[in-house]
C-alpha cells in the first residue's frame, strides 16, 4: 500500500535559494586527494554516512549494493598489495598513450601507500543478483546506474561530515571478492579511501567546468 510522503519539507523561496547556494559553495571545496593522514575517524561518522548512501534511489527498490568497511590493516595491507600489481601492469604496457597522457596532470602512478594510510577503505559491490531461500536467482536491474547513484551519495556525506574522499579503481578488481570473502553475485565497484587530508597534502591544478559547458536549459 502506498504511504503518505509526511517526510517531504518545504522552504520558503529565499531559503530555497540560500541552501542551493550554500551546498554548492560546499561541494565546490571538495577535491581527491592522494595523501591522507593515519588519524582515526569515529566508526559512527562512516556508518551515517553509509547509512545516507543506502538512502539512494535505485532500480525497482531492488537496492543492489554492499558496502565493505575496511579498518583492519593486514585487509588492507593485502588490498594495496594487490591493487598494485594490476597498476604496474596499466602503468607499464596495459594502459594506451592516450589514457597516460590524460593522467598525466593528475600525477598519479602505480604506487598506492595511501591504501594503507587511510583508516577506511570502504570497498562498493554491485549485487548483479539476489538469491531467494531456494537458491534461485532474483535479477536485479539498472545495477550500475543505482551503485553510481549510491556512490555519489557517499562521496558527498563522506565531504559534508568534513573528511577527505578518494575514488580508486584499479582493473580489474576480482581480488577484492577474494579479499573481503564476497559471493560471486557481487562485482568489486570501486575503493572509496576516506579519512583526514595529510597536513602537506597537494591537489592538482585543475578547473571544473562552467554551468553552460555542462547544462542546457530549454
Amino acid at each position: 500500500m502506498p504511504l503518505p510522503y509526511d517526510d517531504y519539507r518545504e522552504y520558503p523561496l529565499e531559503e530555497m535559494k540560500r541552501r542551493a547556494a550554500e551546498f554548492y559553495a560546499t561541494m565546490r571545496r571538495r577535491r581527491s586527494v592522494r595523501a591522507f593522514s593515519d588519524r582515526a575517524v569515529p566508526p559512527e561518522i562512516i556508518e551515517d554516512c553509509v547509512r545516507a548512501a543506502g538512502t539512494a534511489p535505485n532500480g525497482a527498490n531492488q537496492q543492489p549494493w554492499h558496502f565493505v568497511v575496511v579498518q583492519n590493516p593486514d585487509l588492507k595491507r593485502q588490498i594495496r598489495e594487490a591493487a598494485e600489481i594490476e597498476e604496474r601492469a596499466f602503468y607499464h604496457g596495459r594502459a594506451p598513450e592516450p589514457w597516460l597522457e590524460a593522467l598525466a596532470p593528475l600525477g598519479t602512478d602505480e604506487h598506492k601507500p595511501f591504501l594503507e594510510i587511510a583508516p577506511y577503505l570502504i570497498v562498493i559491490f554491485a549485487q548483479n543478483y539476489s538469491l531467494k531461500p531456494d537458491g534461485s536467482k532474483i535479477k536485479h536491474y539498472y545495477v550500475s546506474e543505482s551503485v553510481g547513484i549510491a556512490t555519489g551519495v557517499l562521496i558527498t556525506a563522506l565531504h559534508q561530515a568534513g573528511l577527505a574522499t578518494l575514488t580508486h579503481t584499479p582493473s580489474p578488481m576480482n581480488f577484492l571478492n577474494s579479499i573481503l570473502q564476497r559471493p560471486a553475485n557481487e562485482r568489486p565497484f570501486l575503493i572509496l579511501v576516506t579519512g583526514y587530508p595529510a597536513e602537506d597534502v597537494q591537489v592538482p591544478a585543475i578547473s571544473k567546468k562552467s554551468l553552460a559547458e555542462i547544462a542546457t536549459f530549454l
